[in-house]
């Protein structure tokens, strides 16, 4: 999902105690480590007089299993893609009433009607951005232009892979051609082969240590999600981001209610909130992630660390590449989580 992804400790709730003092009304946030700006939280507070009760996960898994669990009372959620998609077959997020969040109006057509609520009924996009390439340019002297890259001899011992199943086969899957919701078994069992065969070359499997790791220079090339990739870059100059040609996962996380939550007209003022121009960009500068906010991306535009292929890819680059939403593969998760194992086993060797 994204650098904030996590960036959690476990059991970990932040009860923010609104400055109105006495507010009873309280509304439960369940989001990814610091995946949004502390100071907007508090401002929400303020304006509506109530207590923003923000719990932290940190995985879709992590998040699905809790609220299908039941005896929970969150109010918002901020699911990806395919968790969406899983999450609205099952039952547990609540259509929302979008004459609640005027605020809609700010978010680009390119990322509404998407695959996993194509008719806009559940969700408002939250974040968006792909997975790619870091690079170091002062160690990599050639064209950085696919993913296999990344199985060249001459950087074993100086890659980070990312610690993620379908982000993982990702890779593996378009280099091969496939699609990276492939339910083709035969397909999956070449991704897996691949995979082992490059393990010598990797220097380990991460998630949110590849910031700091890139940041030093400890690694020639990773695989990350773009938003890391902004921030990573903004701090290290001779780090540079690539889509590969063979084409990788273009995510987008979005905002829901779930099916338990206990005050859903809260929920509805927090995410219309949450799209405000003047909100959504204090957001996006805080995380560097993506906005679908026109509003925001119009205002962000100019500014340096924006300018790279990791915060605002033209749609030209995007609709010249294989680029994929994840899905939910409903049962076929089975077969995943199994080949994912196999992986796991056979780095340990």
């Amino acid at each position: 999902m994204k650098r904030i992804m996590m960036m959690f400790v476990a059991s970990v709730v932040l009860l923010l105690t609104a400055c109105s003092g006495d507010a009873q009304e309280k509304l439960y946030v369940y989001n990814v480590g610091e995946y949004i700006d502390r100071e907007v939280l508090k401002m929400f507070e303020e304006e509506f007089n109530c207590k923003v009760v923000y719990e932290l996960y940190d995985s879709n898994e992590t998040m699905y299993q809790k609220i299908k669990a039941g005896g929970t009372n969150y109010d918002v959620a901020f699911p990806s893609d395919y968790m969406v998609e899983k999450m609205i077959k099952e039952g547990l997020v609540l259509p929302l009433d979008y004459s609640k969040i005027p605020n809609f109006q700010y978010i680009s057509d390119e990322y509404k009607n998407l695959p996993y609520d194509p008719e806009n009924l559940y969700t408002v996009p939250y974040f968006w951005g792909t997975v790619g390439i870091l690079y170091d340019t002062t160690v990599v002297d050639e064209p950085v232009d696919s993913w296999s890259i990344l199985w060249d001899e001459k950087y074993k011992g100086n890659i980070f892979m990312y610690d993620s199943q379908r982000d993982s086969l990702m890779v593996a899957l378009k280099l091969l051609g496939y699609s990276m919701n492939t339910q083709n078994v035969e397909e999956l069992e070449e991704a897996k082969q691949l995979l082992i065969e490059q393990r010598p070359l990797v220097y380990a499997y991460v998630t949110d240590q590849v910031i700091d790791n890139m940041i030093a220079g400890n690694a020639a090339l990773a695989v990350v999600y773009s938003g890391d990739a902004t921030y990573i870059m903004d701090e290290n100059e001779d780090m540079e981001y690539v889509i590969p040609k063979e084409g990788s996962n273009m995510w987008v996380d979005a905002m829901v209610i779930p099916s338990t939550a206990q005050n859903v007209d809260l929920a509805h003022e927090f995410i219309n909130f949450m799209q405000r121009p003047d909100i959504a960009q204090m957001n996006t500068e805080y995380v560097m992630y993506s906005t679908p906010n026109t509003e925001v991306l119009a205002n962000v535009s100019e500014d340096e660390w924006t300018q790279n292929e990791a915060y605002s890819p033209s749609q030209e680059l995007l609709d010249s590449l294989p680029m994929e939403t994840f899905r939910d593969p409903g049962e076929f998760i089975k077969e995943y989580d199994d080949i994912w194992t196999q992986v796991l086993a056979a780095s340990k060797r």
